[in-house]
């Protein structure tokens, strides 16, 4: 017989504490990664932890049937994910069903309420010229401080608190201050700039601001009186101290409209405005995030990118509002009908971006730049309910389902024991082992990735007992085999160690397989479920690798198991084994030939 090679078997056999040494090491860093990041049990979904589950529907325009589709709804699914993620909410599932509603499940935790809030938020963002303001209550609204070159300055942010002064007027335009006469002719002329700016035919920002465009021809001669008068009265009897009046306000008016809305401003007061049509859309602000700026000292700011088309149509409102005395020189950002900033600016801004400043703290700037990056929809939504889940039901749940996985668990380790009896003790060790990785994973994927434990994806975890335990008998069974063909057992475990490992690798990658096209072509819960599958299976190949098969070398130099001994589940007469194969001399028959007839 040929000489065993060396370096063979015989080198993978004397190494095996490389690989316990090894996932040793992985095993301390990221448990001592999980302590340091203060992350020691995983993020839990709403299921389990509890939270809000808000239920939108798609209302459309007048007329705009055919915008409720598949597209736009799965546009406004994408923004309103981001809007979510944007403040740091793991775990929130938005989800369409059926054709007009959306589904919105937020887990309680860090900003759930603050991002309940801007989900709610649906309507579309739109940019529009200021025409008149004045507090709700009655006064001019505060006259805004002057701006740093190339940005512009939150004027609902650091207002002066001044109140208007009663005063007759002769028909002049308003007053070089810029705070809104009370008089009815300032306030007429101011409806009829908006009016004219709305009746440019290009219904583009540069008509909404610009006080020199002439209206077109109305088809009908009366439109433009009766639109006056009716924005007039709207503006007079606009009460935003009164909720159920600001949800409505401006309701039915298109993005080519004048319209009235509401604001609040930093000392809580709130303010009705006169807005012309919408210069800038919400879609084309391409990024905004708040910035703390040290250096001018201006604290907390928002900082806007504009696409290439939004660039052009910023520098050009910008340009025609510079141009204008207060408030007419202000730009509103309305978001669902609501004001919820008002610059200023004082020159054109042509660089694709610009600079919100006033008085931010981090929370107020972060909750602006979320709604200028993610609240431009494509449809406006109503909210049709909210519901409020407790932990109490997930929480009974999985304790049912932790419950079913121990039952499930002490199955097959008793099955392990008395089918198996000694190397059930590696099996033990290695379930463990597995066990350990994948909670020490878990708690670290939450803040790393927002991945968050819910009642599918415990399922999951449950049912990869069963592969990881498949994987262990695949490999004990090779070995029974090796020893019921005579061999000892450390050659045993070496010979049958490169027929379960391609049994195992192929096993595990169609298990991974299916984990990985479940996650695919599935959403919210189930992908809790597929995610966890594929982790498992993947921890599984690396427990085998480096644990189960380097553990069982070297118990296989015990004598308990070399021996054979009858509970070590290696028995060969239990097994059945065959006697050792042995050389035997066998007499040399001679060659054939003609036979002497003396030896006969």
């Amino acid at each position: 017989m040929a000489a065993p090679k060396k370096g063979g078997n015989a080198g993978a056999q004397s190494k095996p504490w490389r690989s316990l040494a090894l996932i040793l090491i992985a095993i301390v860093a990221l448990t001592g990664g999980m302590f340091a990041s203060g992350h020691t049990t995983p993020r839990l979904g709403i299921d389990l932890a509890g939270g809000t589950s808000i239920t939108l529907a798609a209302v459309p325009e007048a007329g705009q049937e055919s915008a409720v589709n598949k597209t736009n709804m799965d546009t406004a699914v994408s923004i309103m994910e981001r809007r979510v993620n944007g403040l740091g909410v793991s775990e929130a599932e938005v989800q369409t069903q059926g054709t007009r509603n959306i589904i919105v499940n937020i887990p309680k935790g860090t900003n759930s309420e603050q991002a309940r809030d801007q989900v709610g938020t649906t309507a579309k963002l739109y940019f529009r010229p200021v025409v008149a303001t004045e507090l709700a209550g009655g006064g001019a609204a505060p006259t805004p401080s002057a701006t740093s070159e190339g940005s512009e300055q939150d004027s609902g942010k650091d207002k002066a608190t001044d109140t208007a002064t009663e005063k007759a007027t002769d028909g002049s335009s308003p007053s070089a201050s810029g705070s809104p006469s009370s008089s009815a002719t300032t306030q007429g002329r101011a409806v009829t700039d908006a009016l004219k700016a709305d009746e440019t035919p290009s219904g583009s920002a540069s008509g909404a601001a610009d006080d020199k465009a002439s209206p077109s021809p109305s088809a009908t001669g009366g439109t433009s009186g009766d639109a006056e008068s009716k924005l007039q009265a709207q503006y007079a009897a606009l009460d935003c101290t009164k909720e159920s009046v600001r949800a409505t306000a401006g309701d039915g008016a298109k993005a080519t409209d004048s319209t009235v809305a509401c604001g609040q401003n930093s000392q809580g007061q709130w303010q009705k405005y006169i807005l012309g049509p919408a210069a800038v859309d919400g879609t084309d602000v391409d990024k905004a995030q708040a910035v703390l700026n040290t250096q001018t000292g201006a604290g907390w700011t928002v900082t806007m990118d504009f696409t290439d088309k939004g660039a052009k149509k910023f520098a050009d409102i910008t340009g025609q509002l510079a141009q204008k005395q207060s408030p007419q020189n202000q730009f509103a950002i309305v978001l669902d009908g609501e004001v919820v900033s008002d610059p200023y600016v004082s020159q054109a801004l042509t660089g694709g971006n610009a600079e919100i400043s006033g008085n931010f703290n981090q929370q107020s700037a972060q909750e602006l730049s979320n709604m200028l990056s993610y609240g431009a929809l494509p449809l406006t939504f109503r909210e049709d309910s909210v519901t409020t889940v407790t932990a109490a039901l997930g929480g009974e749940q999985l304790e049912a389902g932790l419950i079913a996985g121990a039952i499930g668990l002490a199955l097959v380790v008793l099955y392990l024991l008395v089918y198996y009896r000694g190397l059930s003790f590696i099996a033990v060790l290695s379930l463990l082992v597995s066990a350990g990785l994948t909670y020490v994973i878990m708690s670290l994927l939450g803040p790393t990735i927002g991945f968050a434990l819910n009642l599918p994806a415990v399922c999951g975890a449950i049912v990869a007992i069963g592969i990881t335990a498949d994987s262990f008998i695949v490999y004990f069974e090779r070995v029974r085999d090796e020893i019921r063909e005579g061999r000892t057992l450390r050659p045993a475990v070496e010979r049958a160690w490169p027929r379960a490992r391609r049994t195992i690798l192929v096993s595990d990658f169609v298990s991974f397989l299916a984990a990985a096209v479940l996650f695919i072509v599935t959403v919210g819960k189930v992908q809790g479920f597929a995610f966890t599958l594929g982790l498992t299976t993947v921890l599984d190949v690396v427990v085998v690798f480096l644990f189960t098969k380097p553990l069982l070398t070297l118990m296989a130099r015990r004598k308990f198991f070399a021996s054979g001994h009858k509970w070590s589940g290696l028995d060969p007469k239990a097994l059945g084994a065959k006697p050792p194969l042995r050389r035997t001399r066998r007499p040399v028959r001679p060659a054939a030939g003609p036979v002497d007839p003396k030896e006969a």
